[in-house]
């Protein structure tokens, strides 16, 4: 993989291994590969913040971290980031009665329109990962 010249670095390399570790290194390979003059900067601070700096802190291990963000984005509405997180989730370790506790917990803080999507969204998830799994 040829990387642009700004996607070096101490901090980015970490990053960058945090990221495949959690996201898979396909999906992360193809985001930062893919990357543009307008995308660059911001593959860079999420590469270098998001995951070198704050997924790489002691305070919460990544299950921690993945419960979090997946109610955060059920709060937020963001179907694509939670397709991304269950798969994340599902490699830190949660299992997927565990996610189906985050989506209920979300559904009464965050709403059930909101829960609902979400329930959507892992759903289809699943059968994307069981769909992988079976043509393996």
């Amino acid at each position: 993989m040829a990387r642009r010249a700004e996607f070096q670095g101490e901090q980015f390399e970490k990053g960058l291994g945090i990221r495949r570790e959690v996201l898979g290194g396909a999906y992360v390979d193809k985001s930062v590969d893919a990357a543009t003059d307008v995308t660059a900067p911001l593959q860079k601070l999420v590469t270098e913040w998001c995951w070198g700096e704050i997924w790489s802190r002691p305070g919460l291990d990544r299950r921690t971290r993945s419960f979090l963000n997946l109610a955060m984005l059920t709060a937020l509405n963001r179907p694509h980031e939670i397709k991304l997180h269950v798969r994340g989730a599902l490699n830190n370790g949660v299992t997927r009665e565990e996610i189906g506790e985050v989506v209920l917990q979300a559904a009464i803080y965050c709403g059930v329109p909101a829960a609902l999507d979400t329930l959507r969204v892992v759903t289809e998830t699943y059968a994307q990962i069981d769909a992988e799994a079976q043509s393996r």
